[in-house]
Parts: structure tokens; sequence; C-alpha cells
């Protein structure tokens, strides 16, 4: 019998840079806010406050995109909940959808090229 010893590779692979896994969590669960109303969201934000300024600069402005992202979400959808009592919001509703589905592709597209999202100030896309 041969008594040498393979060793075994090591299934774990060294990153090639921070942990991006929280950021993605907190765009999923600002995602999942449309079918829960915004339980998710809530949730999501408190994260993204948690673990702000724990990271290098671009995943910080993740989490300052993310914060941003739900405030401006919450008075889209405030106007928009408003404004149903003359019809418009319904239309209003269905575009801040789309807009916090665009902005959180964007961010998620962003944080897999290791990059900051593109606009983090504005309140548009």
């Amino acid at each position: 019998m041969n008594d040498t010893v393979t060793p075994e590779p090591n299934p774990v692979e060294p990153s090639n840079g921070p942990d991006t896994t929280i950021p993605i969590v907190v765009y999923v669960l600002l995602l999942a806010g449309i079918a829960t109303g915004g339980l998710t969201s809530l949730i999501g934000v408190v994260i993204a406050y948690v673990y702000r300024g724990k990271g290098p600069d671009w995943l910080d402005e993740h989490y300052r995109f993310q914060i941003r992202t739900f405030w401006i979400s919450l008075v889209y959808f405030l106007l928009a909940g408003i404004l149903t009592l003359i019809a418009i919001g319904f239309v209003l509703w269905l575009a801040v959808v789309v807009w916090l589905v665009i902005r959180c592709v964007k961010g998620i597209k962003a944080l897999q090229a290791q990059r900051a999202p593109d606009n983090v100030d504005t309140w548009l896309v």
C-alpha cells in the first residue's frame, strides 16, 4: 500500500476584494419591498445604515445609494398614494415601481463591477 497522502484542495478561494453579499441582500430587500408593502425595504435600509462606513469608499457609496433609494421611494410612494384619489396615482405608482427596479439593477451591476453606483445624489434613475 502507498502511504502518501495527497492534500485536498482548499474549497475556499481567497477573495478578490471586499465581501459584497450584504449590499446585494439590501438591494434584494429593497426590491422585495414592492411585494411586501415596504416591510423588507425597511429591514434593508436598517442593514444599510448599520454597515455604512465599514468598507472601502465605493462600497460605502452603495450603502448611501441604498439609503437614498429607500427614502426617495418612500416619498414617491406616498405621493402616488395621495394622488390615487384623482386616479393618476395608479400610473405614478407603476412609474415608481419601474424607477425602483431600474435603480436597484443599476446598483447591483455597479456592485458586481466593484465600483460605486453612478449618480448617487440624483432623485431620478
